[in-house]
This record gives structure tokens, sequence and C-alpha cells, in this order.
């Protein structure tokens, strides 16, 4: 049997299963697993650990079971043994997902798949991550008693939280997570159609700055003018953290004027990705793709001052706000920290007493992309999208890319999956495009044979 012929049977087994994976994912959406026992009752997030046991059981893995990690969330573990001589691959995704947020901006139920005219599947996690979750059940199946590898399985239970549940259980067993290629299945592609890869995360270090001048409030009318406005002062302090004419990132101690090496982000499609209003410009300088994952960024997550409905006439004797800033590659988390506290400290005007309290960090993360893992990717994407594989970083965290390096360093780590901008991942009215789910099931089904073929 010829190659070709062989991957076409192996398309069209993929074809096949579709329906199959459309009614996963539907059953996977329905359970409300927001890792959250403030939102969700906790029970929601063990049901989809339990059905995510069930059916990668029932896709020929040995052994599938619920771990507890020590954030008291579970993790899902798994796997089948290689061929004699042949290598090992471990699948990652996670269950849990975000919460709905205004679940009146939603045109369909969150917690129903549904699909629109547009072709899309609709529903919380329907991408991020039950989408991926889905493509390695339908990767497996495809390949049935054919697998050419050795797997091991986790699907993670409180990612979306940010716990570090799994992160600790790893560093506590490494031994149920040595594979020879790692693929981290919570990312996806440049846009439909372009099969990617996220070779760079940025990392992340969160702060709470809180900023006092007087001992109490008091009456804007008497005292106004004089008297040291502290949110006026926090804002002030605030401003200075960009550019005042290009609003780019500028932070004393941090290089601001990274390259970005790989596949671009077309201004016009991330103005529409991002839902930018008409008439108002993007920040900052350099491409898009620059300003997104190879240069810091600042966010102002939220302001503590008084409300406008139930203000006074008085001038605010305190505020806070919480800041986010995203750190390239090549940036130690730490020194980020230290260098975004001075700033604020040092930009106080009239003496205000200011109080920067980190809140955690997590450092940034780049692949290596010159192993056999990632021949046989390129390979595996060059048969199923007809293109080279496209190099994409990511402006988000993932922790735990970090705790598998440093644990297994000659590992390789791929991160992949269904994601794309339109997904709005995170958003009111995440979706999820069918053909990426079959498209990147094919990828991932290719990827095991070839890297099979290269490492025996």
């Amino acid at each position: 049997m010829s190659e070709p012929t062989d991957n076409g049977q192996l398309a069209a087994k993929i074809a096949a299963l579709m329906p199959r994976a459309k009614a996963d994912l539907t059953e996977l959406v329905a359970i409300p697993s927001v890792a959250d026992p403030r939102q969700y009752p906790p029970e929601e997030c063990v049901r989809a650990a339990r059905w995510v046991a069930d059916a990668f059981t029932d896709a020929g893995l040995r052994d599938v079971h619920l771990a507890e990690t020590p954030d008291g969330s579970h993790a899902v573990l798994g796997h089948r043994p290689p061929p004699p001589g042949a290598p090992t691959v471990l699948l990652y995704c996670h269950y849990d997902v975000q919460p709905p947020l205004d679940e009146s901006a939603w045109h369909s139920p969150p917690f129903t798949l549904t699909e629109r005219p547009d072709g899309r599947w609709y529903g919380r996690g329907a991408a991020d991550c039950k989408g991926n979750i889905v493509m390695h059940l339908t990767a497996l199946r495809a390949l049935g008693d054919d697998l050419p590898v050795g797997v091991k399985f986790v699907a993670e239970g409180s990612e979306e939280q940010g716990t570090g549940g799994l992160e600790a259980y790893v560093t506590e067993h490494p031994e149920q997570f040595l594979a020879d290629a790692l693929l981290v299945c919570d990312t996806g592609n440049a846009e439909v159609g372009t099969g990617t890869a996220t070779v760079s995360l940025r990392g992340l270090t969160t702060v709470v700055v809180t900023v006092e001048t007087l001992r109490g409030e008091i009456h804007s009318g008497m005292f106004g003018g004089p008297a040291p406005d502290a949110l006026a002062a926090l804002v002030q302090m605030l401003s200075t953290l960009r550019d005042p004419v290009t609003g780019s990132t500028r932070i004393t101690g941090l290089d601001g004027d990274g390259r970005w090496p790989g596949v671009g982000y077309d201004e016009e499609q991330f103005r529409a990705d991002a839902g930018v209003l008409d008439g108002v410009t993007l920040t900052g300088t350099g491409t898009v793709a620059d300003r997104l994952w190879a240069r810091p960024a600042v966010t102002v997550l939220g302001i503590d001052c008084p409300p406008v409905v139930g203000s006074a006439a008085a001038v605010p004797a305190t505020a806070r706000a919480r800041v986010s800033l995203r750190i390239p590659p090549g940036t130690d988390p730490d020194l980020a920290t230290s260098a975004l506290t001075r700033h604020l400290t040092e930009a106080a005007p009239w003496g205000a007493r200011v109080t920067v309290e980190p809140e955690g960090s997590g450092a940034p993360f780049r692949a290596a992309t010159d192993g056999p893992a990632y021949a046989a990717l390129a390979t595996a994407v060059e048969q199923v999208y007809g293109k080279p594989l496209a190099f994409l970083g990511q402006g988000g965290s993932i922790p735990l890319c970090n705790v598998l390096s440093a644990a297994f360093p000659r590992a390789e780590i791929i991160l992949m999956g269904v994601e794309e901008p339109r997904c709005l991942i995170h958003a009111p009215d995440e979706s999820v495009d069918p053909s990426e789910i079959e498209h990147m099931a094919q990828v991932e089904a290719l990827f095991l044979r070839e890297f099979a073929r290269a490492r025996t």
C-alpha cells in the first residue's frame, strides 16, 4: 500500500468519525466544568473528568483513572505502551473551562453546543479546550490498533484557574509523564486552514498597587485643590506605563523593542478578531506580531475607587489598581516584577505613599524546533493543509510548559490544537470550526506515524 493511499484512507476514516466528534463535543460542552466552586458545583468538574476517562478508555488507552492533584482538582491519566523500539508521545489537554461571563451576550445557550448558519459550533469550551479533547479522541479512534507509538495521556482539571495543581503533580510524579515528545494541545492555528505550531509563550507578572494621600476622604469644596487626590495620583502613575503618543508599553528596565521572526498577524484581521471599534487606533509600534509576542505588554485589569453612582463630593484618600504585565521569552519574571514595582513607585507624584504587592508570576516559554518531532509535524501539516508549517507566538501563559521542559529537557514540546482567532476563547460566543477538528485530528494521527518512523 502506498503512503498517499494510506494517508487518504486515514483522512476518510476521520471524516467518517466527525458525526461522533460532534456528539462527543455536545456531551462535553453540556457539562459546566468551571473549576471555581464559588460559581459552579465541584461535582461538574468531576463529571467531566469521568466522561473523559470513559471516552479515552473506549479509545484504547489503559489504566485511565482520576488522580487528585495538590490543588484538589483531578487530572485524568492513562497510557498505552509503545510497540518495541517505538517512541512515546504525551498528549495533553484540559477539561475545565472559563465561566460563560455575561450570558445575555451569548446568541445561544453557552452550555449547549449549537451549530449556526456560518457552520461553526458554538458553546463554552467548544474550542478551549474540549475541542482539543475531541481532536485527540478522533485521531486515536482513526488509528485504532495501528497506533505506532506509545501514548501517555493527561487531561487537566484546573488550568483556567491557574492554581498549579498539575504542575505540582508533575513535579512529584515525573515518571508518569516521561515521553520523547509532548503534544500540549491548548493552542491552535494562525487562521483556519493554516497548520501552525505555537513556539513562544509570554510570561506574566501581576501586582496590586495601592496609593494613599490622606487619612480619610474630605470635602472637595472645602479642601479640593491643595489636598492631594489619591485617585488622580494613581491615574498619573498608570499613565507613565505607556508612551503618551504611541501607547507602547514603556517600563524602565525592560526592553520594549523586540522583533517577532515567525508568521505575522495582519493588522486588519487583528482589528476584526479583537473587536477594535472603528476610528480607534492600535497601540504600540512595530508589527502586530512584534507587539503581541516579542514585547512586554501592560494592562490595567481593575481599579478600586469610588464608583460613579454613589460617589460623593469628596477628595479620594486611597485608590488601588491591579496591573498585569505580559513578558516575552528572554525576560525573567522576577526582573519584570521588580522593574514594574520600581517604575510605579518612582512615578508616584506629590510624595504619595505607594505599596506594590506581587500577586503572582509565570515564566515565558520558547520551544526548540530543530528536532525530529517538529520535522514530523511539518510533514503532517504539509500533507493535510498543502502548505508549510507556520510558527506562531501566543500572548497567554501555560506554566505547565516550563515545568515539563525542566523535568524533561531532552523532550520536544509542541503546542498545537483547534483554536484560532475566530474562536473567541474566554469570551461570549466561543466557537470552533469543525473543519479544524477534522484536519488537526488528521495532523495528529499523521504526526504519530511520521514520528514513529523517524525514531525507529
